[in-house]
């Protein structure tokens, strides 16, 4: 240790350097929004969509933890049930089971949600969790690319399907976890919403008008399902170490665990804001809004466009092929 301090004595600049840093990481700490309802959900059913790791295991985890019968909707079954096992350890709660759901598969999609449909007498929360970074142009076996279905189209399927189910269930919230990527990057182009013309692929681009996608969404459903007793919303969960990190083209995955894990969300503390919209007394009946840190924010000029919301909307289910709820004449 006095080798250490002595070391630290001859080297000021050092000592800055690091004590920057801690005032960084402090800050960040003391600035990170939680969610503080003790409000429990025992009798209620929820989906978390990608619950098997990162901020949807920790999402699922909490509302476990409530009470609540979780369902955790996963491609990788076998890490879904490890998560499963993990969090009925955890929390004592033992109505946790795993479900397939592929989003990048139309198919998968609707056989998930006719499952539940036909077997759920009702649905109190759905989070639109599941996400994946830019994927330089991969396509699904739908013919879109990857990642706008994984992030947009395939939840927006989902949800619509599950809508009927929903309403019948209500109060009920519907989440999706968006991110603050739609204010520097997003590019929307509601002629190309797939990306066929994104030459060259940006993947930046491609992931931040996903995310775009996922406010207005929940902007539009919110105002679709006004007065039903149905709440949605939507938010930034913060910059959060999970693995998406590792998947991201062109970053050195030891930079991503060294440097960054200094100046990121744990992913517990990155569920906050998710579990505040999906469970919080103080935004039972807020629907339509944006979130970070669990406050209300304003998202980009874009993702407040009522009307760019309606045709992208609009033009998803017509993409995934559902009728528009409330007008199937406008398809």
């Amino acid at each position: 240790m006095e080798a250490l301090c002595e070391r630290l004595y001859r080297h000021p600049r050092l000592v800055g350097f690091f004590g920057v840093l801690l005032a960084v990481k402090l800050y960040f700490k003391l600035t990170t929004g939680r969610c503080h309802s003790r409000r429990r959900l025992d009798g209620l059913t929820a989906i978390v969509t990608g619950g098997n790791s990162g901020i949807g295991k920790e999402t699922a985890r909490d509302l476990a933890q409530r009470g609540a019968r979780v369902i955790l909707a996963c491609r990788n079954l076998v890490k879904a049930e490890e998560a499963k096992a993990d969090i009925i350890r955890t929390t004592g709660n033992s109505s946790v089971e795993v479900r397939p759901l592929d989003l990048s598969s139309l198919k998968s999609v609707r056989e998930f949600a006719e499952e539940i449909v036909t077997t759920e007498p009702s649905l109190h929360i759905l989070v639109n969790n599941a996400g994946m970074p830019g994927n330089r142009g991969k396509r699904s076996a739908d013919g879109f690319d990857l990642c706008v279905q994984i992030n947009h189209l395939g939840h927006t399927l989902l949800t619509v399907l599950l809508l009927d189910l929903l309403k019948r269930s209500a109060p009920a919230r519907v989440v999706f976890v968006s991110s603050m990527m739609h204010l520097m990057y997003a590019r929307l182009d509601v002629n190309d919403l797939v990306h066929e013309k994104l030459v060259p692929y940006d993947h930046l681009v491609a992931y931040s008008n996903t995310k775009l996608c996922n406010i207005l969404t929940s902007n539009h459903l919110a105002k679709i399902l006004s007065g039903s007793g149905v709440t949605v919303n939507s938010l930034h969960p913060g910059a959060v170490l999970t693995d998406i990190w590792e998947r991201l083209p062109s970053l050195p995955r030891a930079l991503v665990k060294s440097v960054l894990r200094l100046f990121m969300k744990s992913t517990e503390e990155g569920a906050q804001t998710t579990i505040y919209l999906a469970v919080s007394e103080d935004v039972e009946a807020v629907t339509g809004k944006y979130f970070s840190d669990c406050k209300e924010v304003a998202p980009s000029a874009q993702a407040r466009n009522a009307d760019l919301a309606r045709v992208v909307f609009e033009k998803s289910c017509a993409l995934v092929g559902v009728p528009v709820p409330g007008n199937p004449s406008r398809l």
